[in-house]
């Protein structure tokens, strides 16, 4: 039996095309490339493979200090924040090429919220933790609002601390802000910046809903019949919900994820755990960062990063890091193809790393 081979330029066609497929991880297997370059990450649905060397940004020219948060305009331009002062925001398509950059000279740059308005604006809410400032901005870096400090608005007692950490937009524009680094409460203002209300406060109790213990972010989550406030409780390893008036409605423990700000993406939300523990030890350890994802009913369905997630009887048990891929994850951002950006605090002035989604 005689059987038919290829053509040369058939098999030629095929290991050219297989070569430019693995064109963005060929670099996985040179002495130039970093640790867990190319690696696939994830359980079940949610892998990635792991493209740390996306950002093209040239460090001498647009340095980074901590990349705290990014978030994807309707453009497909991605805006991501960091708190060096030369450049406080960068903007990227989603191949890395870097777009252009601005800032407003915030030191402590530090929460990005992109919310787009009825008739289709977008502007970029943005704190700084030290000196206490909230501002709404145009994606080209104008501010348009600058909401009142705690402490001049009647929201605080002048010595009452105010370090805002994270924003969320409620559907009729009324602005919350989570002052995780001060005294730990949920602000409300109007969109014209008049304060409202706050819920919240100081927790110092392992479990105390409705209080908090660092409310470290803040989130729109619109999956339910009525839209609700995700709130990121740190250092209890939880997210909680609560009505956009306050109330709590429930919340999820997730033992040994200090998880960062909730990101919410269709039916799924997605953290950044900032910090994570060590096997029989759950303390706050740097450098054990991973990513969490959640489903909509609060089950963990994937740890890239870290171990797979795992339940007893319902109950999930301790996640840990699997691999240091990541040092400490301070924000995730999903975009419209799924693929995800990781923005780090404090690991070596590193531009985000993304995981490509595969199918």
């Amino acid at each position: 039996m005689i059987t038919s081979q290829p053509s040369l330029s058939r098999r030629r066609f095929a290991t050219g095309a297989a070569a430019t497929l693995a064109m963005p991880f060929i670099r996985a297997q040179s002495k130039t490339a970093p640790d867990f370059h190319g690696e696939t990450i994830g359980h079940g649905e949610f892998r990635y493979r792991v493209d740390k060397l996306w950002s093209q940004a040239d460090a001498a020219k647009t340095p980074v200090k901590d990349c705290h948060e990014m978030a994807q305009a309707a453009d497909g331009r991605l805006f991501m924040l960091t708190n060096h002062a030369k450049n406080n925001v960068l903007v990227y398509d989603v191949k890395g090429a870097l777009l252009g950059t601005w800032t407003l000279k915030f030191g402590g740059a530090h929460g990005l919220t992109l919310h787009r308005e009825v008739d289709g604006s977008e502007f970029l809410y943005i704190t700084d933790p030290g000196p206490g400032r909230v501002v709404k901005a145009t994606l080209e870096g104008e501010i348009v609002l600058e909401l009142p400090h705690a402490g001049q608005c009647g929201a605080y007692k002048p010595t009452e601390d105010y370090k805002p950490t994270e924003t969320a937009v409620a559907p009729n524009g009324d602005i919350y802000v989570a002052d995780g680094y001060g005294s730990q409460f949920i602000l409300r203002f109007d969109k014209e910046g008049k304060f409202v209300s706050k819920f919240g406060g100081k927790s110092t109790q392992p479990a105390n809903p409705g209080r908090f213990m660092q409310a470290h972010g803040v989130a729109l989550d619109n999956r339910g019949e009525k839209p609700l406030l995700v709130v990121t409780e740190r250092i209890r390893n939880e997210f909680n919900w609560f009505t956009l008036e306050g109330e709590h409605v429930r919340g999820v423990y997730l033992p040994g994820a200090y998880v960062s700000r909730p990101v919410i993406h269709g039916k799924h939300l997605y953290s950044g755990v900032c910090f994570g523990a060590k096997p029989d030890d759950f303390r706050m350890w740097q450098g054990r960062g991973f990513v969490t994802i959640l489903d909509e009913t609060s089950k963990v369905m994937s740890n890239p990063g870290g171990l797979p997630p795992t339940y007893d009887e319902g109950r999930l048990k301790v996640m840990l890091q699997d691999k240091p891929i990541f040092n400490n994850c301070h924000d995730v951002c999903v975009d419209t193809q799924g693929d995800l950006y990781v923005c780090q605090w404090n690991s070596g002035n590193v531009y985000p790393y993304k995981l490509h989604r595969e199918s």
